[in-house]
């Protein structure tokens, strides 16, 4: 697991949220996992001798946001410093898809011609002005086919690639995780209602669902979501009432929402699991103590930033050109190699050890576990009762 961090990790320094497969033996290749250039590749002189200009455009949040834009920007950022790539970032002047069509125009403007975009927000904005820029390559993370469709964008250009990631694979470690390890009251704070966040939350209780039909006990969920992606009063006190009620362990699923959570879960001594990333360091430093975080459910955004970037500078770009990838489990028996998992910062126990977990991913990618992604309906459970209870605010 160790490994998986740092493959997660990679690049960065220091430090350093939105049709998937869950079936981890048909999944996607992931970037850098064996993927085989296309021909047209070798005939792309061009794009080997380029200068490669790196551009990183936030979303609604910022890169201080302790999860999707700051980890995408790290990853940017390292691996540009560490390779002698111009790199700058922009921030939109506000949540609007003119605000980040301002943005692509300045960094093309600027002479960018790699533009980092994370989060599905970006759809209408890459929709509305990748054909102005053939030059500029676009990487978008966490912007499906059923985004770009919705904005118009019916065929792949040659100059974008997306990443999606099998969030339900990742929740449902986590919902597994938490009920083996005996908490038995169980909530989901979702950001926004996005399709990640959704299939995050449908995994997680899958997950537990499972988890507590083969322990022959009964786990009761709160669901809900903030309709935002940060933490405020009004979602801290609803924190306040889950928790006050028995609540003993809050999956906090949206960039700084993670805030209403832990502040909330201080004041009864209960517990959180985190998102996106290994949050466990983010949350003590949050929360002024440690051991808070049970585990957090993991996407490789930086593994990924650094793979393309790579192929990219290497002159590759055809591996990814005109494509999207869903990344989840390529590996069966190296859960290091996955796109989705556990950290190794998990408060593993008798009741869930590693190698618990280990077993649990193979069974996954062999599809003798296997995790629905569908976000139209909830769930079926038989072991967790779920109270659905819709947006806080």
């Amino acid at each position: 697991m160790k490994k998986f961090v740092s493959l997660l990790l990679a690049g960065l320094t220091a430090v350093s949220m939105a049709a998937c497969s869950s079936g981890g033996g048909s999944a996607t290749p992931a970037p850098d996992a064996g993927n085989t250039p296309k021909e047209t590749a070798e005939a792309a002189p061009a794009e080997e001798t380029a200068e490669v200009k790196v551009a990183m455009i936030t979303d609604y949040g910022d890169i201080t946001d302790q999860s999707f834009n700051q980890t995408t920007y790290e990853a940017a950022k390292a691996y540009c410093d560490s390779n002698g790539l111009a790199f700058t970032y922009y921030k939109p002047a506000g949540d609007s898809t003119a605000e980040r069509e301002a943005m692509i125009d300045k960094a093309v403007a600027d002479g960018y011609n790699v533009l980092v975009m994370p989060g599905f927000a970006f759809a209408e904005a890459i929709a509305g002005t990748v054909d102005m820029y053939p030059d500029v390559k676009y990487v978008a993370l966490d912007v499906s086919e059923y985004d770009l469709n919705s904005y118009g964008l019916t065929e792949m250009p040659e100059n974008l690639f997306s990443a999606v990631y099998q969030e339900e694979i990742a929740g449902y470690f986590a919902g597994q995780a938490a009920v083996k390890l005996g908490y038995e009251k169980l909530g989901f704070l979702g950001g926004m209602a996005v399709p990640a966040v959704i299939r995050y939350g449908y995994g997680f209780v899958q997950g537990a669902d499972d988890a507590a039909a083969e322990l022959g006990k009964t786990v009761d969920i709160k669901y809900a979501y903030g309709n935002q992606f940060y933490g405020d009063a009004d979602i801290t006190a609803a924190m306040d009432t889950w928790y006050g009620a028995g609540t003993e362990v809050v999956f906090a699923c949206g960039g700084g929402i993670y805030t209403s959570a832990v502040d909330a879960a201080k004041k009864v001594g209960a517990k959180v699991i985190g998102v996106d990333v290994d949050q466990a360091g983010v949350i003590k430093a949050y929360a002024e103590e440690d051991g808070m975080t049970v585990t957090s459910a993991m996407k490789g955004l930086a593994a990924t930033v650094n793979s393309v970037l790579s192929a990219i500078k290497d002159g590759s770009w055809a591996t990814y050109s005109g494509q999207i990838q869903n990344l989840g489990l390529v590996s069966g028996t190296d859960p290091a190699v996955n796109y989705v998992g556990l950290p190794s910062s998990t408060q593993w126990a008798d009741g869930f050890t590693e190698a618990d977990y280990n077993k649990l991913v193979a069974d996954v990618f062999s599809g003798a576990v296997t995790v629905s992604n569908d976000t139209a309906a909830e769930p079926e459970t038989t072991n967790a009762n779920v109270d659905y209870q819709g947006n806080i605010k």
